[in-house]
């Protein structure tokens, strides 16, 4: 399992607040074949400060402007070396300190292409107020609204290779395009891993403010024409249909 290499990339922009813990949950990982990348926008607050109080533990950092969340996880790809390839936000945090190494496990079966879990959304104290639980996929299930959260999602370097890396024409439902496009389109294999990966912070890019939704409305769209999901009105309906259950 140490032989898996996992490139870990973060993406920040003024995220000085949050950045920190996000850092020290993946320095606390116990699974150590980590190749940390952070990739920030030129943030103007103490983010860069922050990050370089942990040099050591960091592979790749650079700090310059760029075309918006998918542009900066396009040049960590570039970066990574590692064989599987995973985000995390920079206000987002493991759930405890084995998550990596239960992804290691799962991809040593070289059958696995893809790997995706649950996740816990908390406010600002750490409560958990809404629990998305993805179950496991099975082919078809795009076409009914369904999606696992991006932040657990973690697959092979030689995909984006393959076939493609985010695009930047969906906006912030890039990382669901993406997803749609490996999963759906292409039919590669997943595996669910059926544990709380994620603990993530609200107030993320797609659903800070009305016109952060609408755009996010748009790209689903687009990106649902575009990987021949039968009826994208209706998947877009079922889609946020789903995120009520995950309330209860």
């Amino acid at each position: 399992m140490r032989d898996i290499k996992i490139s870990l990339i973060t993406v920040t922009y003024n995220a000085g607040g949050t950045i920190g813990r996000s850092i020290q949950s993946v320095v606390s990982q116990i699974y150590k074949n980590i190749e940390y990348i952070i990739i920030d926008g030129a943030s103007t607050d103490n983010t860069a400060e922050i990050i370089n109080r942990y040099k050591d533990q960091i592979h790749h950092f650079i700090s310059e402007p760029d075309k918006g969340i998918y542009d900066a996880v396009n040049k960590g790809i570039n970066f990574a070396t590692g064989d599987i390839v995973g985000i995390l936000n920079a206000d987002d945090v493991f759930s405890d300190n084995r998550i990596l190494a239960d992804v290691a496990a799962v991809f040593e079966d070289k059958n696995v292409r893809i790997l995706y879990g649950d996740l816990d959304y908390v406010n600002q104290a750490g409560k958990i107020f809404r629990k998305w639980r993805s179950g496991k996929y099975t082919q078809g299930k795009y076409n009914w609204g369904w999606m696992p959260p991006h932040p657990t999602f973690y697959c092979r370097r030689g995909l984006f290779d393959e076939f493609g890396f985010y695009s930047l024409e969906y906006d912030t439902a890039g990382d669901y395009e993406l997803m749609l496009r490996f999963m759906h389109k292409l039919r590669l294999s997943a595996f669910y891993l059926e544990k709380v990966m994620i603990k993530m912070e609200i107030g993320g890019a797609s659903n800070k403010n009305l016109n952060s939704r609408v755009k996010g409305l748009t790209g689903d769209l687009r990106a649902m024409r575009d990987n021949n999901i039968r009826a994208p009105f209706i998947t877009v309906l079922l889609k946020r249909l789903r995120k009520i259950g995950q309330y209860f």
